[in-house]
């Protein structure tokens, strides 16, 4: 019972950790896309 309640704790862990990495590379991508548009205007 504490092995599977374990697993599924990391499990959690790991999407909150994997939501958080994708959210970070997406506002990443927009700020190189927002720059690259302030550039172009230059």
């Amino acid at each position: 019972m504490l092995q599977s309640s374990l697993s599924q704790h990391l499990t959690q862990e790991f999407a909150m950790a994997d939501l958080a990495f994708v959210v970070t590379v997406l506002a990443g991508f927009a700020l190189v896309a927002l720059v690259a548009k302030g550039v172009t205007k230059l």
